[in-house]
């Protein structure tokens, strides 16, 4: 049975960020890293991907070149834990213990959370880019006119932001194809607003009301069906009254029942439902009940597990007030980093706090960004070298500049080589 001093498990953007943090800061820790995946993907550029902007082939490269020198790779699926003795054992079966964890292994998508969505990705009029953005690419390429839909699960998802990027890049790709009279462009989000972060929703309600999209608000999607080509929500908003008032028939909009409605759609792009891996799930890391049901339970500034004092999580898996995003991450690493090696030093947790930083680069056409940063309680919190020469509240050119090339490149670069 082989022992690590540092036992990491997942090897996407959080896992290998903090290993190779850990590598700069003591190159004498002895760290495992359980990842099954030969390959490791950049997935932020896969909206850019979905609107032809961007080629697929340059988010993906090989895991093996970015495991950090010195950490040992455990090619394997973590399976499950045993905290009273330290330990994980993997589907191989193979069992390490460990002095501390990393738990990191991010999320899945499960289709089968709402009906009839695997049988509808499978028709020509349904795709996503959180699955396979050049097939979208494909379909919004064959698209000739009528309801183009964007919409979203109702539960957690990574890039929360990604379905309306999407959303104003086809809107915009419509435009520049001539076809922009023939399509009804609508957001329906189970969120109350367009953006938790006020100043962002200002601006971004602006080009939505610019740019004639049918913004659909408490609408969270329970089944679909691919033959019919149309999409059931249920209405969330208490007022249910108020689901009448919302109804356009113009969209091909109609109220079954008290509280809900089915839309018609031609073109369906959606973000699938999300969860927590099932060996998060039935683990004793993750919440057992309540809102937070499955996804791993850590402090929301230490990011130390609650219940067993050797155990760190991060990324998209873990139970956070904010957005599950790379640029979460990046402020997440160093706060465990730095509390492992406190607590390797003298016991005690270090000083660092993660307060819950996350970022959207919320790409509203082809050339134009707006940069969305926030903390806990949606809170504004700008970096303050950006904000210095440039208003990320408005769209920018430089902004997409900034998500075309340079966070490609701190990523690969920076970002996994622990310099960022």
């Amino acid at each position: 049975m082989s022992h690590y001093d540092v036992m990491i498990i997942g090897g996407g953007t959080a896992g290998i960020t903090v290993a190779a943090q850990l590598r700069r800061k003591d190159e004498s820790l002895k760290i495992g890293l359980i990842e099954p995946s030969e390959k490791h993907y950049y997935q932020p550029a896969w909206t850019l991907v979905g609107a032809g902007t961007f080629d697929f082939k340059k988010t993906e490269r090989n895991e093996k070149d970015y495991i950090p020198a010195g950490v040992d790779w455990i090619k394997d699926f973590a399976k499950s834990f045993n905290p009273e003795e330290n330990s994980v054992s993997t589907k191989g079966g193979s069992t390490y213990t460990y002095n501390y964890l990393v738990v990191a292994p991010g999320l899945v998508v499960d289709l089968s959370l709402l009906p009839g969505l695997k049988e509808a990705m499978e028709t020509d009029s349904v795709g996503s880019i959180y699955t396979d953005p050049e097939g979208f690419w494909k379909k919004l390429q064959n698209f000739k006119g009528g309801n183009a839909v964007f919409t979203q699960a109702s539960t957690p998802i990574k890039c929360g932001g990604a379905p309306q990027k999407i959303m104003y890049l086809s809107e915009h790709y419509f435009r520049k194809k001539g076809i922009r009279d023939k399509v009804n462009v609508i957001f329906a989000t189970p969120g109350t607003v367009i953006f938790g972060v006020k100043e962002i929703a200002k601006t971004l309600s602006k080009i939505i009301i610019d740019r004639d999209i049918n913004l659909k608000t408490y609408y969270a999607p329970i089944k679909i069906d691919g033959v019919k080509k149309e999409i059931t929500y249920r209405f969330t908003n208490s007022h249910l009254q108020n689901c009448a008032m919302v109804v356009d028939n113009k969209l091909g909009e109609d109220i079954v029942g008290e509280s809900e409605i089915k839309m018609k759609y031609d073109l369906l792009h959606l973000a699938p439902p999300q969860r927590a891996p099932d060996f998060i799930i039935e683990s004793p890391f993750s919440y057992q009940d309540g809102p937070n049901k499955g996804w791993l339970e850590v402090d929301q500034f230490t990011l130390q597990h609650k219940r067993f004092e050797n155990v760190f999580g991060l990324g998209d898996v873990v139970a956070l007030p904010t957005a599950k995003t790379g640029a979460a991450v990046r402020k997440q690493a160093p706060v465990v980093v730095d509390n492992i090696i406190k607590l390797i030093e003298s016991k005690t947790l270090g000083n660092k706090k993660y307060e819950g930083y996350s970022s959207c680069p919320l790409v509203t056409g082809y050339g134009k960004m707006v940069l969305a940063e926030f903390k806990y309680n949606n809170v504004r919190d700008s970096d303050p070298i950006i904000s210095k020469f440039v208003d990320t509240n408005k769209e920018q050119y430089s902004m997409w500049l900034l998500k075309k090339y340079g966070l490609p490149f701190m990523y690969w670069n920076l970002m996994l080589k622990g310099r960022a």
